[in-house]
């Protein structure tokens, strides 16, 4: 069975393909730089691949982060996460990548970043890497 794309012939790129493309990770001026306080985001549709079959890899990544200076702006993030999708990259790294790369546009006190991938093969994966030290107050 093949897929008829001369649908999308006059349309590609894509305006989101564009978006995602052309994102950056983006902050802003922590609101209440004086008060240790956490962020928790939740990113139910991440997708990339499987470095070794090309199959596609889902997880839902679960974000928290005491902000220093700085917080990540959210359609930034979204962006971002959408750029793993044809990425063939492995739980491990791409968990490890990601809060690599949001440690050093934000650069918290804390973050923790948990990668719930859905189960293949009877194999369910949760990738769990942390940053610094939280903060009380």
């Amino acid at each position: 069975m093949s897929i008829d794309k001369s649908f999308h012939k006059d349309f590609s790129p894509l305006y989101g393909e564009r978006s995602i493309s052309e994102g950056k990770l983006v902050t802003f001026k922590n609101p209440a730089p004086y008060r240790h306080y956490e962020i928790d985001i939740k990113l139910p549709e991440f997708t990339c691949k499987c470095p070794f079959s090309g199959y596609p890899d889902f997880a839902i990544l679960k974000l928290i982060y005491q902000p220093h200076e700085f917080t990540l702006e959210l359609k930034s993030l979204k962006l971002y996460i959408n750029s793993f999708r044809e990425c063939k990259i492995s739980h491990e790294e791409v968990t490890n990548k990601i809060l690599d790369d949001l440690v050093d546009s934000c650069k918290p006190y804390w973050m923790e970043l948990e990668a719930d991938f859905n189960p293949r093969g009877n194999v369910h994966t949760i990738i769990r890497v942390s940053y610094g030290k939280k903060k009380e107050d």
